[in-house]
């Protein structure tokens, strides 16, 4: 795929960003202080602005662009969905609905035969919260600190990172514990194998304390993603499916952000052999095209709904435009090798490049990941591994940081103290390398804030 030279046009670009600031409330953000990037558009593994500025997506946005911007086939199966139907309701069979959850059960582990559609992932984590209180009849769900499993009422009470704080009611049934993450080890470990059996008792005992017969779930996100992309150590995932069985909990895998690809395999789970009882997706389904996600649900919670209603559902379940682009994403990254590409860029490309970036440059502590799911962490101090800004806060570190990436032609993908390197799994190898030959040019601005 050619990428154009987008012609400048600055006055239609201030144009967008007037009406943008006039009328559009903005996610996340304190609205008065932000200065949105006005887009033209975009192709493959970019996207430019109206000063004819071109940016590599190492974002992927939000991590979702998993077959690049603008795919042929899929904008296309939207055009043709959109002149033969446009919108249905969710109690009809729709012949691309079903299709979609067809090659999406094809994929899901074990027996995650049975597809709920909902509007995105933060509706699927509460739908897959719902599903495992009315199937064990209990109130709790446990989830991991440094987790995010999405905004809405009971997703941001689950979700780990301070994102939670200002929305958490300390009434939502939720429980935290600690997940491994050597590098910053809540539990003094030594190596990976002490790291999964203290976080596996740490499992077992807050269990325990909070009473196993009150925990409907637990759920994790397979490798988690904007908190850090922490690839959890051999064991670990089999551990908590052996502690779930044992209790009767359910267990829930969110693979929102690193399911269809992303690690270089179908579903993450795959690099670990556990099967879930819930999986949530959505993202990489269909790349973001249309707004779509899911619960795969296996055939025992799916059989709790066989004679009594299941109560809830969204105007908009299984849309047929959403489900049209997720068959046809699905079927591109199957006939394009796709999520091959995602592990081969991964093992030959982005992992040994940041590996060599991590000994050059004192501001990286460590780096972390598969496929094309990637995090550098940046430090002040490699021996004391001090964060380059403080936990939960913004600083001149990460701004000049950022700044720099920007300037150079990468768009990155940056929070609290790591930028993730995140690029669509569609990048091939001399956009990866240009990728890192521009951030080793920022990580020389960020060497100046470190020891």
């Amino acid at each position: 795929m050619s990428t154009p030279h987008p012609a400048a046009d600055p006055a239609a670009g201030a144009a967008v960003k007037a009406t943008d600031r006039a009328h559009v409330f903005h996610s996340w953000s304190a609205q008065g202080l932000i200065d949105p990037l006005a887009v033209a558009g975009a192709e493959g593994s970019w996207f430019w602005d109206y000063d004819g500025n071109r940016y590599l997506d190492f974002s992927s946005q939000l991590v979702n662009t998993n077959i690049g911007h603008q795919h042929p086939k899929v904008v296309a199966a939207i055009q043709e969905q959109a002149a033969r139907l446009c919108t249905i309701a969710p109690g009809f069979a729709v012949d691309v609905r079903s299709e979609a959850a067809r090659l999406i059960a094809e994929r899901t582990p074990g027996d995650l035969d049975k597809i709920f559609f909902t509007n995105g992932g933060a509706e699927a984590v509460e739908n897959a919260v719902r599903m495992a209180r009315l199937h064990t009849g209990r109130p709790k769900v446990l989830s991991a600190y440094r987790s995010y499993h999405g905004a809405t009422a009971a997703a941001i009470n689950l979700t780990g990172d301070p994102r939670r704080w200002p929305s958490d009611t300390a009434s939502a049934g939720v429980v935290h514990f600690w997940a491994p993450f050597l590098y910053r080890s809540p539990f003094h470990s030594d190596g990976e194998q002490q790291e999964c059996e203290r976080a596996l008792r740490h499992l077992e005992d807050t269990i325990v304390f909070e009473g196993p017969g009150t925990i409907a779930a637990i759920v994790l996100e397979t490798i988690p993603g904007t908190a850090g992309i922490m690839v959890p150590p051999p064991g670990y995932l089999p551990g908590v499916r052996e502690i779930c069985d044992r209790h009767g909990i359910v267990f829930v895998l969110d693979e929102v952000m690193a399911g269809f690809g992303r690690t270089g395999r179908w579903f993450a789970a795959d690099h670990f052999g556990v099967v879930p009882d819930l999986l949530t997706f959505a993202k990489g389904v269909n790349s973001g095209y249309v707004p779509l996600g899911g619960v795969a649900i296996s055939a025992e919670i799916a059989a709790t709904f066989d004679e009594r209603p299941y109560p809830g559902g969204l105007t908009y379940s299984g849309h047929p435009l959403a489900c049209a682009s997720a068959v046809a994403t699905i079927n591109a990254m199957a006939e394009e090798g796709i999520v091959e590409n995602a592990a081969r860029i991964g093992e030959q490309v982005l992992g040994p490049g940041l590996r060599e970036l991590a000994e050059r440059h004192p501001s990286v502590g460590e780096v972390r990941g598969l496929g094309a799911f990637w995090a550098v962490e940046l430090v002040r101090d490699r021996a004391t591994r001090e964060p380059l800004v403080p936990y939960a806060a913004a600083g001149e570190a990460m701004t000049a940081f950022t700044a720099a990436c920007k300037q150079n032609g990468l768009w990155p993908f940056v929070n609290m103290n790591r930028t993730h390197v995140v690029p669509p799994c569609t990048i091939t190898e001399e956009e990866a390398k240009e990728g890192l030959a521009a951030l080793d040019a920022a990580l020389t601005v960020a060497d100046g804030f470190a020891v």
